[in-house]
């Protein structure tokens, strides 16, 4: 199993919001690197969810359900998506650097 980094700002789509849907299409990243790491994350691996811009700290921790797929936000095919859904939220939300 791999362990991932999946970030949001919390004004877009926080903790919260994945936790209220149950799970989420994690789509329109637009990023190479990420592209790349999305494409190698398979069912059952770890995602810590990292609040970005604000609060900026993992703040929970979901599960990949659906490996890479073609992002449905784009007809551009080099894109991709996955499925995401929540596992626990962490007591304490930890920052990236202390």
């Amino acid at each position: 199993m791999a362990y991932w980094l999946a970030k949001s700002e919390p004004s877009t789509y926080s903790w919260d919001d994945l936790v209220k849907e149950k799970q989420t299409c994690w789509s329109g990243i637009r990023n190479y690197a990420a592209r790349i790491h999305m494409r190698n994350m398979k069912k059952g691996d770890e995602v810590f969810f990292y609040h970005s811009n604000e609060g900026v700290e993992i703040v929970g921790i979901a599960k990949v359900i659906k490996e890479a797929y073609p992002d449905p936000t784009t007809d551009d095919d080099r894109w991709v998506a996955v499925d995401l859904k929540p596992v626990k939220k962490l007591k304490s939300p930890k920052a990236l650097m202390q």
